[in-house]
């Protein structure tokens, strides 16, 4: 994302904005005082020659120009991001996070993970204690051995809303043994993981697709009407298309996938150059349908194409969608995230410890107000989405229903 922001968008300035969805999950000052430590010192986060010449060998899409930048780039914390701690009037003790950071998009858009990882981990060892990381490597063992043995294609997408540092490292231990004993005797695997210092550590492939924001950012900046295919069309020209394709993977929903669809049926070539899709809202079960038609639409085979799916999946999830994209003939894949790094129950009495469900959204670009439009209605309240007016504006010019919320 950053090498095709830094190709294509070198001085844009934009606005990133934190909400916190756990309704009743507020946060004491401990823990903001220790967010606020933890962010300040990513001013000594830099590129080791190490990781550079790992990322030089696994990495080959990487530019070396953009590896040079990589080298120099600093985060500047203190001038780009800020944290207010409010109150709460009925609940004495806690309160509300709001966070932002500004600037330069190719320089800010490395904060969103870890501080979204910082956030979570400060809650859990500063608001939610009642929780032990004892049999945390054994429980991603044998996620992943089930996952593996129904045949599931698994990417570790876990880091933004982790309960820990640690609890990452003992997911993806646990994964790599179910992936040693099970991968030989079954089409299920761990493919990598979206972590690249894990990545690096214990020699996987870094995986990850095509973020929102660049959908997002593009739209705001050069119009809503043709956003996807542009978005798709830039990308292409950092990343040109190669017999594996592993950088195409399109995300549909940033405005809807109903929009993305009849976007994509105007230009059949690009659907056949890219190697799939990428579910992340809505039903799952609606959108292999939905997808498979579009395809069969540009006379393109289905089975030929791979989605990969990744909103709120478990082990009992992927099994049922992969079940559902077999029988429509789709290669399939998964990343699952939180309910492998922050699926946790309370030492006190055995119920189970919620994880924060937090997100970092790109807010504006230039000055211009970005939107998403998610499948799933419950993401699509404008408290997350943007001005609820802009909401409003681009569902009428995409010809997008207007639901109140």
């Amino acid at each position: 994302m950053q090498q095709a922001v830094l190709r294509h968008f070198p001085e844009a300035q934009v606005e990133y904005r934190f909400t916190n969805r756990s309704k009743g999950m507020k946060f004491n000052t401990a823990c903001i005082d220790a967010i606020v430590d933890a962010i300040n010192r990513l001013e000594d986060v830099s590129l080791t020659k190490d990781e550079c010449s790992w990322l030089q060998s696994n990495c080959t899409y990487f530019r070396p120009e953009y590896l040079d930048f990589l080298q120099k780039f600093r985060f500047r914390p203190k001038e780009q991001v800020t944290v207010r701690y409010v109150p709460s009037l009925d609940n004495p003790g806690f309160g509300d996070l709001e966070l932002e950071f500004r600037g330069l998009w190719t320089e800010t858009i490395l904060y969103e993970t870890p501080v979204m990882a910082i956030v979570s981990e400060a809650y859990f060892n500063h608001v939610d204690t009642d929780w032990s990381l004892n049999g945390t490597e054994e429980l991603a063992y044998q996620k992943g051995k089930t996952m593996f043995q129904g045949g599931i294609a698994l990417s570790e997408f876990g880091a933004r809303r982790r309960r820990s540092y640690d609890t990452q490292k003992l997911v993806i231990e646990g994964l790599l043994r179910a992936h040693r004993e099970f991968s030989s005797t079954s089409k299920g695997r761990l493919s990598g993981t979206s972590n690249v210092h894990f990545a690096h550590m214990f020699n996987l492939m870094p995986i990850g697709t095509i973020a929102h924001e660049w959908m997002m950012g593009i739209a705001a900046m050069k119009g809503y009407e043709q956003a996807n295919l542009l978005a798709l069309e830039l990308w292409e020209d950092v990343y040109p298309t190669t017999l594996s394709n592993s950088l195409h993977i399109a995300l549909t929903d940033t405005f809807t996938s109903q929009v993305f669809f009849k976007n994509l049926l105007q230009n059949p070539s690009l659907a056949a150059r890219w190697r799939g899709l990428r579910q992340d809202s809505g039903n799952p079960l609606d959108f292999i349908p939905l997808a498979k038609a579009a395809y069969e639409k540009l006379g393109i085979d289905p089975k030929d194409k791979l989605v990969v799916f990744s909103d709120s999946l478990d082990v009992d999830t992927c099994l049922k969608i992969k079940t559902a994209s077999d029988e429509a003939g789709f290669q399939s894949s998964y990343g699952v995230g939180t309910s492998l790094t922050n699926d946790f129950k309370k030492i006190s009495n055995g119920e189970k410890s919620k994880p924060l469900n937090i997100v970092i959204k790109l807010g504006s670009i230039d000055g211009k107000e970005c939107i998403k439009i998610s499948d799933d209605i419950m993401k699509a309240r404008p408290v997350n989405t943007g001005d609820k007016a802009a909401v409003r504006q681009i569902k009428e010019i995409l010809g997008v229903p207007v639901v109140s919320n």
